[in-house]
């Protein structure tokens, strides 16, 4: 792993809000805005694009938690900004702090882990997992 990154680095991402991004469940569309758990994808794909500089070629990240607090909604079709920000870097885990936007609003806050192992690590406790 490399350490490439302090606390109060910075890495952002953008997302339109799409179709297929909106509140469904099997009963169909709740409504037509960014459903939490989208959100919550992409929440996670900001602070990942820390983990794609950092990991070596055999390595890989892996999520070790995620908290958001939804606390306002994005229409579809709405342009969506993410900011992860280094909170601090434990051994191999890196934890960010996430706010998200739609233009000034707030529209989520929140904090995500990820962890860089060895890949065959990762594989090992995965096919553990399978028995």
């Amino acid at each position: 792993m490399q350490t490439l990154f302090q606390p109060g680095d910075v890495k952002t991402f953008r997302r339109v809000v799409r179709k297929e991004d909106c509140a469904a469940f099997d009963s169909g569309l709740v409504h037509p805005v960014y459903a939490t758990f989208a959100l919550a994808r992409d929440a996670e794909w900001c602070c990942r694009l820390f983990v794609l500089d950092m990991k070596e070629a055999d390595e890989e990240g892996i999520g070790t938690m995620l908290s958001l607090q939804h606390v306002s909604p994005a229409l579809e079709g709405s342009t969506v900004d993410f900011t992860a920000t280094v909170k601090a870097l434990n051994g191999h885990e890196i934890i960010c702090a996430l706010e998200i936007k739609v233009g000034d609003r707030v529209i989520a806050t929140g904090e995500n882990g990820q962890k860089i192992l060895k890949k065959e690590k990762l594989e090992a406790v995965f096919s553990k997992l399978q028995h």
